[in-house]
């Protein structure tokens, strides 16, 4: 059990039978009165970040979330598919834990799930990922005196900002946390 003390960012916690992460905390104290834990978590469930407040000597479980390694394998209507890399079980994600993440998942590759109790929450990335450009204007050299920019669109449709010099059929690295363009790689 974590004392209002010891609960840091980071942590994972259960608040009614669901696992939150807390991404916020502030600590304080007023004279003569017990301590006041100021947080923000998000509910590793659902994706809601909500404010929570606890006071003097609440205590808080600890979440047991853990990682797994998986492959994607196929989107089905609104649900993806994925294979668990020890067992060879397959389950499936929806849409909504997914989100704006759907767009990064390429067909085979390996990633890692985060688990609470057996349950997928959400897809962990590595940091950048690699992509091949399928659509982007060509760019006009003297457009202008710095580095410029203009729209791509990746094999997976999603529609990143990247330098002139990118072509169409250019391979390129992105940032997954930011869906930024890091640098072309070389064929």
């Amino acid at each position: 059990m974590y004392s209002l003390g010891e609960l840091r960012v980071g942590h994972t916690v259960i608040i009614d039978g669901d696992p939150f992460l807390v991404t916020t905390c502030q600590h304080s104290k007023q004279a003569r009165g017990a301590g006041v834990l100021k947080t923000t978590m998000k509910n590793l469930k659902t994706g809601a970040v909500v404010p929570k407040t606890f006071q003097g000597n609440e205590k808080l479980q600890p979440a047991e979330v853990g990682y797994f390694k998986a492959q994607y394998l196929y989107k089905n209507g609104k649900e993806y598919e994925f294979m668990n890399a020890e067992t060879y079980e397959q389950f499936t994600i929806s849409e909504e834990i997914l989100g704006d993440d759907a767009l990064l998942l390429k067909e085979g590759e390996d990633i890692d799930i985060q688990h609470f109790e057996g349950q997928p929450l959400r897809v962990r990335f590595p940091t950048s990922l690699c992509f091949t450009v399928k659509e982007t204007p060509p760019g006009v050299k003297g457009d202008t005196a710095q580095g410029g920019t203009k729209p791509a669109t990746l094999e997976n449709n999603l529609v990143i900002q990247v330098p002139l010099f990118v072509n169409e059929g250019d391979i390129i690295q992105i940032n997954t946390d930011t869906k930024d363009f890091q640098k072309r790689i070389q064929k």
